[in-house]
Formats: structure tokens, sequence, C-alpha cells
């Protein structure tokens, strides 16, 4: 692992029905932005939160495979990222698993960041969430 590897990443989740077929959507970026990898991948039925909790697993683990030791996780979910930042509870049986889940992975890092973002700056893991519905 290199030292200090910076990495951003973006993530997004989609359902169709909430709860009904869902999938997630993630971006992992360079911290001058260019994209080094995007995918989408359907997860079943589910609710938009507990896709947004896959998309940001997915992209952890992708920063983590990648070599990151420092990485800011942008989302358009207020409430993953407060979650996240402790200024909310995780209350949702369907939830905790996947918060403990994303925690453990977050462990792995020296350094890491969640940070809401407005959707429109997440349009592209949003795409891939949809195609991912799509296909």
């Amino acid at each position: 692992m290199l030292l200090g590897m910076r990495l951003i990443a973006y993530a997004d989740g989609a359902s169709r029905g909430n709860p009904g077929p869902a999938a997630y959507g993630a971006v992992l970026c360079d911290p001058d932005g260019s994209e080094r990898d995007a995918w989408g991948n359907r997860i079943g039925r589910a609710t938009n939160n507990v896709a947004e909790y896959h998309g940001a697993i997915a992209a952890v683990e992708a920063a983590l495979e990648a070599g990151a030791t420092e990485l800011e996780l942008r989302l358009d979910s207020e409430l993953i990222v407060r979650q996240l930042q402790g200024r909310y509870r995780v209350r949702h049986k369907d939830l905790k698993p996947l918060f403990e889940q994303l925690s453990g992975l977050i462990d792995q890092l020296d350094r890491f960041r969640a940070s809401h973002v407005r959707r429109h700056l997440n349009q592209r893991a949003d795409a891939l969430a949809n195609e991912a519905l799509d296909r």
C-alpha cells in the first residue's frame, strides 16, 4: 500500500418502489477528479437507503483495494453522511448491519471524511445506479 494515497469516491443508490428493485452506482476518482473506475450493480429488492449503503460500501472497498489510505466519500444521502459523522443514530434494523460493515471498512483507512453533495454533483453515480436497474 502506498503511503498517503488519497482518493475520492462518489456513491448513490436507487430503488424503484422503495422498497423495490434496487441498485447502486459508485465512482472512484484521483484527487484531481480524474475517474479511476466506475460501476453499478443490482442488489435485488431493497429500500433507497439500503441501496445507498451498498453503494458506499462498494466505494470504500474499491478504494481500499486500490491502496487508498485516505478517502473522501461523497454522497447525496444526508442521512448516511450524518450517520457516519455520528450526528444521527442508526435506528433502522436493515441499516444497522450495513452501517457496521461500512464502519469496519472505514476503520482500515488512516483518514476518512464523508461529505454531503447536492444531487447534481453526484450525477455519474446516480446514472450508474439507474443503468444497473435498467439492465
